[in-house]
């Protein structure tokens, strides 16, 4: 969302526009965000069936994918990782392995259990390449906070502007079907998916004014 200010006129001409935006080199200043809460990894249809038994006793939880990064023209590789957050445990899908679960699926196409992510829309690309999947009851962050008056619409970045931390992106492009995932691998996973759903809720509970935001002057339009 860009909150135009009355349009100036320098010498130039140039239009300057007000909104709320963090830069590049300000979001790189920003320390580093951590995971502490408990995090497991779902690498058979049964420790399926009792993630989604765990997930299912919350309202809203966290949404996000990983797939292994493609360096070679035509390859694409298909999504290896479902990450799914409650406030206190990050349940992450091994997908490569086990395929989407039934119960999975009828989470993620239930409706009376809100699902929070980012740029969902290559998510659900991505997951309809290989599996069956009608997605209900999901919240697009990107289109969520424009309501709130942020321009912006990375996890990195909107999570910067709330919160004053930096979300590391570094281990984004790993190998996402490896034997095992390493530590790193898993808390960065696990963060992405709560992080989604610690902007929703800081948001729906009146935590922020754009107005008052460092982030929140004029710009070049």
């Amino acid at each position: 969302m860009e909150i135009q200010k009355n349009t100036q006129f320098t010498e130039n001409s140039v239009t300057k526009v007000w909104k709320t935006s963090i830069t590049k080199a300000e979001l790189a200043e920003l320390p580093a965000e951590a995971y502490h809460g408990k995090i497991t990894l779902v690498d058979s249809i049964e420790d399926a069936a009792e993630a989604v038994r765990v997930l299912s006793s919350s309202e809203i939880i966290g949404f996000d994918t990983e797939t292994k990064p493609s360096f070679r023209r035509g390859e694409h590789n298909n999504v290896a990782l479902l990450q799914l957050s409650t406030l206190e445990q990050a349940f992450l899908f091994r997908l490569n392995h086990i395929g989407l679960p039934q119960e999975v699926t009828e989470l993620l196409e239930s409706e009376s259990i809100l699902k929070i992510g980012v740029s969902i829309h290559d998510d659900f690309l991505n997951l309809h390449k290989k599996f069956k999947l009608e997605p209900k009851g999901f919240i697009d962050l990107q289109n969520f906070v424009k309501d709130y008056g942020i321009a912006d619409n990375s996890l990195s970045r909107i999570y910067g502007i709330l919160f004053g931390k930096r979300i590391s992106k570094g281990q984004r492009l790993t190998n996402w079907e490896a034997p095992t995932l390493t530590s790193h691998q898993q808390e960065y996973a696990a963060l992405d998916a709560l992080a989604c759903l610690n902007i929703y809720n800081y948001l729906r509970e009146g935590n922020f004014d754009y107005k008052t935001s460092k982030y929140y002057r004029e710009f070049d339009a």
